[in-house]
Formats: C-alpha cells, sequence, structure tokens
C-alpha cells in the first residue's frame, strides 16, 4: 500500500477532487494548507495563524494500492497544473498496515 500526498494550490482543488473521484478513487482526505517554499506570488500575503507562511495551500491525502500511484499522480498533475511556479508537491510513502478504528483490526480491503 501507498500513501499518495499533495499539497496543491486552493483554486484547483475542486478539480482535482473530481478527476481522482470519476477514475473511482472515492476515499480521500483533503484539508487546508498553509506553506511556505522557494516560490512566493505576487498576492502572498503573511497568515494571520501562522505569521511564517505565505500560500494557502490543499493538502489532498490518498491511500492506494501500490499499482494506483502512477494513475493517481497523472490526474492530480492535470487537473492540478496549470504550468506556474508554486503550484505544489506531491509525494509518496509506503503505508505498512492499515486497521480499522471501530474494529482495531487489520484490514487490507479498505482502501
Amino acid at each position: 500500500m501507498r500513501e499518495v500526498k499533495a499539497f496543491i494550490r486552493e483554486e484547483r482543488t475542486v478539480e482535482v477532487v473530481e478527476g481522482l473521484r470519476k477514475a473511482g478513487f472515492r476515499s480521500l482526505t483533503v484539508s487546508p494548507a498553509e506553506g511556505t517554499g522557494k516560490f512566493t506570488g505576487k498576492k502572498a500575503m503573511p497568515s494571520l495563524q501562522f505569521p511564517v507562511t505565505h500560500s494557502k495551500m490543499t493538502n489532498l491525502q490518498i491511500v492506494c494500492r501500490k499499482e494506483d500511484v502512477e494513475e493517481i499522480v497523472k490526474i492530480i498533475h492535470k487537473h492540478g497544473s496549470r504550468d506556474k511556479q508554486g503550484e505544489g508537491l506531491i509525494y509518496i510513502s509506503e503505508v505498512l498496515e492499515l486497521y480499522k478504528v471501530r474494529t482495531g483490526k487489520k484490514s487490507r480491503e479498505d482502501i
């Protein structure tokens, strides 16, 4: 199993999530994020909540089968990119085990 984590521009969130859902990837976490990186947009302003950050982003997290990673990355790139600097990052982590909160039992079919 793998976890695909993507930080994308806020304004691309709906299109990326719709693309993922249309391709059958319906179990995902979407949350607001703020960060700072090499790129600073002209409209970037310090956050009131976190004074050191300046970019409002969306954090997408998807736990998937290893063989689905490439397709997910392509979908995020297709719907999240406008060929501009500072559009975000995608990274992949290995998921060693998955447990259901309700039962406490290990599960592989819940991804």
